[in-house]
């Protein structure tokens, strides 16, 4: 049996998924359809690894949560996992961790689907490693985007045809699950998860190839010059559209981030800084409530910053 891909998808977008494909058979695969067309056995992850918590009274579960620019993924491992579950027990968190491992559903009543990894391999990474896989997770979503619009020019969306255009046959039958399954899917917000992504790597840009590069396409099925130069100026467009509208604000919102940063690592000890401190030095920096709570959580989205114990923040 072929091994399964290793998809590079965000947690925004890994967590929107409600599609499962379940294998006929014991050894058949089973899979999770992202809202993109990622059609995912296994998973390639790397975030911060912010908890990691004993849910069973003997201790072989582990539950721990790993958070990337996006969303967070939350990692269920045991003891038909050992060497996963023993790593995850090891590591001091914060930490930047990579982790192979399965995607798999919970579907407490109907209608209601949770995702989540059961890991198979795991082990801490520097931020350099992150950021490029980062900018590599930016790279695979355009790239769905770039087919899931592709397809949804079809008059029905077909994977042979989708395939003619150079994309992997993985992907073409996920992009058609996607499309049968999915309605309204609001590429926008997957433009926007990019762009918020490639924002928080900002002062590395000069460093990071370009991603505005297409998808490479066989070039015998590629269509004529006219269609394709129609093609870019349409997708140009929606992307746009979205980048003039969260520009300024995201500019804005980084300062102020930059900001509470400072303030958190000048008033934190060893152990941290109390919440109520840190919002009394932002107010008197300011800023309002209903921003300061904002700031702290996106930066405890992205792993800047951790809650130890409750109430208490850390920079990582």
């Amino acid at each position: 049996m072929k091994r399964e891909t290793a998809w590079r998808v965000f947690a925004g977008e890994f967590n929107d998924s409600t599609v499962e494909i379940k294998g006929q058979g014991d050894m058949s695969p089973s899979y999770v359809v992202t809202p993109l067309g990622a059609k995912v056995n296994r998973l390639f992850i790397i975030g911060v690894l912010t908890d990691v918590e004993k849910i069973s009274e003997e201790g072989e579960l582990l539950r721990a949560h790993i958070s990337d620019p996006t969303g967070v993924f939350t990692l269920y491992s045991g003891q038909y996992q050992k060497d996963a579950t023993d790593a995850l027990g090891k590591i001091e968190v914060p930490a930047f961790v990579a982790v192979i491992g399965k995607a798999r559903t919970y579907k407490p009543e109907e209608g209601i689907v949770y995702v989540s990894i059961r890991p198979e391999k795991i082990m801490e990474v520097s931020a350099e490693t992150r950021d490029r896989w980062i900018f590599e997770t930016s790279k695979n979503t355009k790239d769905r985007i770039e087919a899931i619009l592709e397809a949804m020019k079809m008059e029905q969306s077909n994977t042979q045809e989708l395939k003619k255009l150079g994309y992997s046959t993985e992907l073409s039958e996920g992009i058609v699950e996607a499309l049968k399954n999915y309605s309204n899917i609001d590429i926008n917000k997957y433009l926007r998860l990019i762009h918020e992504s490639l924002q928080y790597l900002r002062p590395r840009k000069e460093t990071l190839p370009d991603l505005e590069e297409k998808p490479k396409k066989n070039t015998s099925l590629e269509k004529e010059e006219s269609a394709e130069e129609e093609e870019k100026k349409e997708e140009e467009t929606v992307e746009t559209k979205v980048k003039e509208k969260d520009e300024k604000k995201t500019d804005n919102f980084e300062e102020t981030e930059k900001i509470v940063l400072e303030i958190i690592k000048k008033v934190e000890g060893e152990d941290g800084a109390a919440w109520d401190l840190i919002t009394e030095k932002c107010e008197k920096a300011g800023l309002d409530n209903d921003t300061i709570e904002e700031v702290l959580n996106s930066l405890m989205d992205k792993g800047l910053i951790y809650e130890p114990i409750l109430g208490t923040i850390k920079s990582t």
